[in-house]
């Protein structure tokens, strides 16, 4: 090992971190190397830090008294990212650190590419946290930390929109007054570092899907879907917001206008009510009552007429979204699950594959339950599997293209 870059992915109260081994003359397509990786979690409130080797050998565990910095973002972070910082440092003895790569969830209409971070370029990634209010915050505050605590180290911006910059003009089109295009408002689509990722793994995995059309679902605790047709988005159910589209944990999906008109002139609710409830109150924790956690829904299933409607939503939204990027698309020949349900929960895989049997997806039961990648039978007329994803591996290859 020669050099090593550290990748992070932040989000409000938690950090996600890869420490990669970069080798002489590796380049962006060269395999990563992994040394480590683990999570800050707690940030602002009980921090907790743990990290494994390449391996999944526990390296450290530990958990800090609780703080008081949960207000203020950026103070919230300085402690953490100066352990983990330490930590990093003690891993790699005399290797040199070369950067550090972050996580961004929202580039605007500037930013499509991975950029190395300057104090102008921070600027402007703060000037669009009104596009990403709850969001944007927890990217930037690791970086002003380590700009604050190791102001010569080189750190790259990468960007969950930049994926979809390929959209076409009229699936980035929102049908409002010309003047709010000028102002940025369009639909960006987000997860794009995952997406990325899934469309190098099927390069290398199944070309034939590489190269032909492919809906991909990242679901987890936020979800979307991305139409890929030849390994290029060409539509994405995330619009504007990561608010839009699929039913998520606690964010609604796609919404009537009107309730939010609803909600302002019969109930005189402010805008910071109404966006609470969009992110925090909705999604399957509002309709089921109950978590926002899948795993919970499922063992309460059939015990509560809220919990399965809840889940009905889930999967009925899935697959009508899903009919849409078929549309897009104009046909389908692969479909991949990704992220924490995708990979995990072979129920819902199950129920959506199910809804869209009418498109000849035939599943495989065994191969499901199993988790095994390839879960479609052998006549199925849409081949699914399940690809797990690695944005951290996106971060280093954009971090590696970056800085040359």
């Amino acid at each position: 090992m020669t050099r090593a870059v550290l990748a992070l992915n932040a989000g409000s109260s938690s950090l996600k971190f890869a420490l990669f081994a970069i080798e002489k003359g590796e380049t962006a397509a060269s395999p990563s190397h992994r040394i480590a990786s683990g999570e800050l979690e707690g940030i602002g409130s009980h921090p907790h830090f743990v990290a494994h080797d390449a391996g999944g050998r526990v390296l450290v565990d530990e958990t800090w008294a609780p703080t008081a910095d949960g207000a203020n973002l950026d103070k919230a972070h300085l402690g953490p990212m100066a352990t983990l910082m330490e930590w990093v440092g003690k891993q790699l003895g005399s290797v040199d650190l070369m950067a550090v790569g972050h996580r961004v969830v929202h580039g605007g209409p500037e930013f499509i590419a991975p950029v190395r971070i300057t104090p102008d370029v921070l600027a402007r990634l703060a000037a669009l946290t009104p596009f990403a209010p709850l969001h944007q915050p927890g990217s930037l505050a690791p970086i002003r930390a380590l700009l604050a605590q190791y102001p010569d180290l080189p750190q790259v911006a990468c960007f969950d929109t930049g994926f979809h910059h390929t959209l076409p003009a009229v699936a980035q089109a929102q049908a409002l007054p010309r003047d709010y295009a000028a102002r940025g408002v369009r639909r960006y689509g987000f997860h794009g570092l995952s997406y990325e990722y899934i469309a190098s793994a099927l390069r290398e995995r199944a070309p034939h899907l590489a190269n032909g059309r492919t809906l991909v679902a990242h679901i987890g605790s936020g979800g979307s879907l991305c139409a890929l047709q030849a390994g290029r988005s060409i539509d994405t159910t995330m619009g504007f917001s990561v608010l839009d589209g699929l039913v998520m944990g606690t964010r609604c999906g796609h919404l009537d206008p009107g309730v939010i008109l609803y909600m302002l002139k019969e109930e005189g609710l402010g805008a910071a009510e109404i966006e609470n409830i969009l992110y925090h109150r909705s999604g399957l924790l509002g309709v089921s009552g109950v978590s926002a956690d899948m795993r919970d829904l499922h063992a309460k299933a059939g015990t509560s007429a809220e919990v399965t409607q809840a889940l009905d939503l889930f999967v009925y939204r899935f697959a009508q979204q899903a009919g849409g990027m078929m549309a897009a698309l104009q046909g389908l020949d692969g479909l991949v699950f990704t992220a924490g349900i995708g990979e995990h929960d072979a129920i819902i895989r199950a129920a959506v594959c199910a809804r869209m049997g009418w498109a000849g997806i035939r599943l495989d039961a065994a191969a499901n339950a199993a988790h095994h990648e390839i879960i479609s039978t052998a006549d199925s007329a849409v081949e699914v599997r399940v690809i797990p994803t690695d944005e951290e591996t996106t971060i280093r290859r954009h971090v590696l293209i970056c800085l040359g």
